[in-house]
């Protein structure tokens, strides 16, 4: 029985990736030992980390004036270490508030610095990103700080604000989904576990002028700076996950690069947002129209009771990972660059029957 796993993260991988590294695990380009083995200051590791740099430019269109990390500790490490580098005396940080996840950022931000809320989409339960217009900034900001996605809400940001102040943006859950506008931006940050590889490291775009100001009083991995000057190989970097990314970026651009994988997740969202639609109400989104998440789609069905026969159905023939998040129950559907549309398909296909056998 084939399996889709619709898990938020850690995600589904391509399967010709983890085919092509398995076979290359134990024995990597016959140097008779694996790659996670051998040193990273040695020519085997050094080609795969240059490649992957490489593509990661090749796919994101980075400008030249930014440079390309790989760093440990997740989107969440980052949460510490953006205001820790740019929030200097007499500056401050604006927040987008839009849920679970950039609450956690903003919470670490007023640990280091003035950091104050822009718009806060509690009072609409987080079920949608704020428009530009109505976001408040004060004159020394810094920074606006964005999530792009929020994977728990299921709530995605369309348009880019363009508030007088330099973007950086957590973009965790739908980087690598659709090209990003390098221009409003000085750093973007995203954990590899949804769309482009195992857990384990995190890649971050940042602008190389915004570097020659930030906070040098800080440990030595903390320092954005430092990590750009040895080229991601500050201390021993996350091999297998570097590796694995590497691959992953390859086959995006053997799949037709960010314009067919954008394409291709537009369709795969609507499917499945018409299926919620179209049911008459069995199946609803609480998410706002214009917000709906083409990662995470969260909906609900009616009842604690049918809600759990409706994942042991879909379980049944395959389709894991479908729980909503505990803080909010329901139904997640999360449809990274790794799903195929053969799983959405099938995901369909049983809430249509299970529509029928429980109306």
């Amino acid at each position: 029985m084939a399996v889709f796993n619709f898990s938020a993260g850690p995600s589904t991988l391509p399967r010709s990736v983890l085919e092509e590294a398995r076979d290359e695990l134990v024995d990597y380009g016959g140097s008779g030992a694996s790659l996670v083995e051998l040193s990273h200051r040695g020519p085997e590791y050094t080609a795969v980390h240059e490649d992957a740099i490489a593509l990661a430019r090749s796919v994101f269109s980075v400008p030249e004036d930014f440079a390309v990390l790989f760093l440990q500790g997740g989107a969440t490490l980052q949460f510490s270490m953006v205001p820790m580098n740019f929030l200097g005396e007499g500056r401050s940080a604006a927040y987008v508030i839009s849920g679970a996840w950039a609450k956690k950022a903003f919470a670490d931000a007023q640990l280091y610095g003035t950091a104050y809320g822009a718009w806060d989409g509690d009072r609409g339960g987080y079920d949608r990103m704020p428009r530009p217009e109505e976001l408040e900034l004060a004159p020394d900001t810094r920074y606006l700080h964005v999530t792009s996605n929020e994977t728990i809400g299921g709530i995605q940001m369309f348009d880019w604000p363009e508030a007088g102040a330099p973007l950086i943006a957590d973009m965790s859950s739908d980087v690598m989904s659709r090209p990003i506008p390098w221009r409003l931006f000085d750093l973007v940050y995203a954990g590899a576990q949804k769309n482009l590889g195992p857990a384990g490291a995190s890649i971050v775009f940042v602008r190389e002028a915004a570097l020659e100001s930030t906070n040098r009083e800080l440990g030595a991995y903390l320092r954005y700076d430092l990590h750009r000057d040895g080229n991601s190989l500050f201390n021993t970097p996350p091999v297998f996950s570097i590796w694995l990314i590497g691959k992953v970026l390859r086959r995006l651009v053997e799949q037709g690069g960010l314009a067919a994988v954008a394409t291709l997740g537009r369709r795969k969202a609507a499917l499945l947002y018409d299926a919620i639609d179209g049911s008459g109400g069995f199946y609803t989104s609480p998410v706002q129209r214009d917000s709906r998440s083409l990662m995470n789609v969260v909906f609900n069905v009616p009842g604690e009771q049918l809600e759990q026969r409706f994942l042991s159905a879909c379980s049944d023939v395959g389709l894991v990972g479908l729980k909503g998040h505990r803080s909010v129950g329901g139904v997640r559907a999360s449809l990274y660059n790794a799903m195929p549309l053969e799983g959405v398909e099938a995901l369909v296909a049983v809430m249509s029957e299970f529509q029928a056998e429980n109306s």
